[in-house]
């Protein structure tokens, strides 16, 4: 099964597919989608998008999981990031590729066993599930394979 991880935002769109095949996990690709910041947020949006659907239509996952937004310190960006995973679930639902959400909290228990872990703790959860110690080097992109792999412990 191909897993699809994104953690949603206007700037920044992290995702990372994993593969999971009895109980064995491995990264077949991670990236970010990078917007511009001086363009209108409806062009970043539609940057969204296009790369998004881009890489559903080169790496064809079978399912997807997305951090949902739950509780945001700064009240500027919400909106946009809340924007930017409309999109996300809008050609999530165009390519008919099931959706699943988890919040922070339930991918820091399901990888390190406490909600609080910081991400330094998750990354090296996220290094030990993968067993590799290269990851890479964008906050977004090791949460979004996290989420991923947070959703291939939930379906088993």
């Amino acid at each position: 099964m191909k897993i699809l991880g994104i953690d949603p935002g206007m700037a920044i769109v992290g995702y990372g597919m994993i593969g999971v095949e009895n109980n064995n996990i491995e990264l077949l690709t991670s990236g970010s989608i990078q917007t511009n910041k001086k363009l209108d947020d409806s062009k970043r949006l539609l940057e969204i998008y296009n790369d998004l659907s881009l890489i559903i239509e080169k790496y064809k996952p079978d399912c997807a999981s997305v951090e949902q937004l739950f509780f945001f310190k700064n009240q500027k960006t919400i909106i946009p990031v809340a924007e930017a995973r409309g999109v996300i679930l809008a050609v999530l639902e165009k390519y008919n590729i099931p959706t699943f959400s988890y919040t922070p909290m339930e991918v820091k228990q399901v990888l390190t066993g406490y909600g609080r872990a910081d991400k330094k703790e998750v990354e090296q959860m996220v290094k030990i599930t993968l067993q590799s110690e290269n990851l890479p080097k964008l906050d977004d992109t090791i949460d979004a394979i996290a989420i991923a792999i947070c959703h291939s412990r939930n379906c088993n």
